[in-house]
């Protein structure tokens, strides 16, 4: 198969319509130029639907430059992403009372558990929350990857060119350099994320 033409499962005309009017009204609220969603909407068909989240995934060849970002968790422990080069990251956008995160986080956490040993971090972004109602969140879950605090939207705003600001949850994955492999705008369905991380950790 192609590796810059890359999808799922077989799309019709009718389903690549509504895929690219999902990413559109998705994307909408989003004021900065997304290079990753301009190829969406090419007609490329690397895109998909799959549970009730849009998804992209990108071809090596395609992808932007590495993430730039510098957060810090909850516990305090301050992150650079350029730490996290020769991992696979994987990046969600979460708060508490999100009723869709609530459904995805055993998911989360399951394919947390079944990737670290093949060099995959999880880390949650929690744009609402205080430290303890992030913390009961994560107990009621039983959420064990980090959290950043990104309440001030600092980290949400480093992220715009890929996430727009009101779609929560959000989910990104992230090639061995950094760079975006893979978005999933709304609820992360398990095979769907599972899929993209399974495709960025086979990469060299």
């Amino acid at each position: 198969m192609n590796a810059n033409a890359r999808r799922r499962a077989p799309l019709g005309p009718r389903t690549v319509a509504a895929v690219l009017l999902v990413v559109s009204v998705a994307l909408s609220g989003c004021a900065a130029s997304d290079p990753l969603t301009d190829q969406a909407e090419a007609g490329d068909n690397k895109n998909y639907i799959a549970g009730d989240g849009s998804v992209t995934e990108y071809a090596p060849e395609s992808r932007g430059n590495p993430m730039e970002l510098v957060a810090t968790l909850y516990d305090g422990t301050t992150v650079d992403a350029v730490d996290w080069k020769g991992k696979v990251t994987v990046l969600n956008v979460w708060y508490a009372a999100c009723a869709p995160c609530r459904v995805e986080a055993p998911d989360l956490q399951a394919l947390h558990e079944e990737y670290r040993d093949a060099g995959v971090q999880f880390f949650g972004v929690n744009i609402r929350d205080e430290k303890p109602t992030a913390e009961a969140f994560e107990r009621t879950f039983g959420i064990t990857y980090p959290s950043f605090d990104d309440k001030d939207g600092g980290m949400l705003l480093s992220m715009t060119e890929y996430v727009p600001p009101q779609a929560v949850p959000s989910t990104l994955v992230l090639d061995k350099q950094g760079r975006v492999a893979g978005r999933i705008i709304g609820l992360a369905e398990k095979s769907t994320l599972e899929a993209l991380i399974r495709d960025a950790v086979a990469e060299e």
